[in-house]
């Protein structure tokens, strides 16, 4: 096989999983020909740039800030879940790129295995390029939510300050999808009223490094059940593996 090129574009991508998780996946299933490489831009609309100047790029993986702004640089949109404007997985063919969400197959897999029954109700903090993934699989898993952000943004958003105890009694399921927490800044965590919390909570943050990010801290220390989104990262990953794969 030919050489081939993957990437993942996004900005900045200081602490990539995706090089990391690739380069070791080829080693140590040898896999020829293929490398991944990150391509840090500071904007959207250098993609097209990429795409020209590396003629083996056959994937890339998409991050911070540009799920949604990738969207119109597509040539085929028609494989992306139906009501979700976001993509994190597209599929270079000659110069035509298809885009994909692997995002709501990842998190599915990854959230499901700890929910209780009376896990049935979310807050989903945050209202980001992973937000829809996540809204997508709680539509689906018949989850009502809200999403809470900084700034009122109507469509049923609440903003932090209006977590109330009944709230939280109520959103037994507390799923992050902020970059709030990730390392370096490890100090920090969405803020929800904590006293809240109790053994009936679910705390999933999307945030992998650390494993154990504050926000997840402070559910143990409540006796919440918390999981990170390590293993989300990988089911996406090899689902986009798959993809660029598909019909070779």
């Amino acid at each position: 096989m030919s050489n081939r090129l993957f990437g993942l574009i996004g900005h900045p991508l200081t602490h990539s999983f995706s090089k990391k998780y690739f380069t070791e996946k080829f080693l140590n299933e040898n896999i020829e020909g293929c490398s991944y490489e990150l391509f840090d831009i500071n904007d959207i609309n250098l993609l097209p740039e990429i795409v020209a100047a590396h003629p083996y790029l056959k994937g890339l993986n998409v991050t911070i800030p540009y799920k949604k702004q990738v969207i119109p640089f597509l040539t085929d949109t028609t494989n992306l879940p139906k009501g979700l404007i976001a993509c994190n997985c597209i599929k270079i063919d000659n110069g035509n790129l298809t885009g994909y969400n692997t995002d709501v197959v990842g998190f599915e897999q990854s959230f499901t295995p700890l929910l209780q029954p009376h896990h049935n109700k979310a807050l989903v903090l945050g209202n980001g390029g992973a937000t829809g993934a996540v809204t997508f699989v709680l539509e689906k898993l018949n989850i009502p939510y809200s999403i809470v952000s900084r700034q009122p943004a109507g469509n049923g958003t609440i903003e932090y300050k209006h977590i109330t105890a009944d709230v939280m009694e109520a959103a037994t399921i507390i799923i992050n999808t902020t970059p709030l927490g990730t390392y370096p800044d490890v100090e920090n965590r969405p803020d929800i009223p904590y006293q809240y919390l109790t053994p009936r909570h679910y705390l999933y943050d999307l945030v992998y490094n650390p494993a154990k990010t504050l926000f997840l801290q402070s559910g143990e220390a409540a006796g919440a059940a918390i999981k990170n989104g390590a293993d989300m990262l990988v089911i996406q990953a090899e689902e986009s593996w798959k993809i660029w794969n598909k019909n070779l």
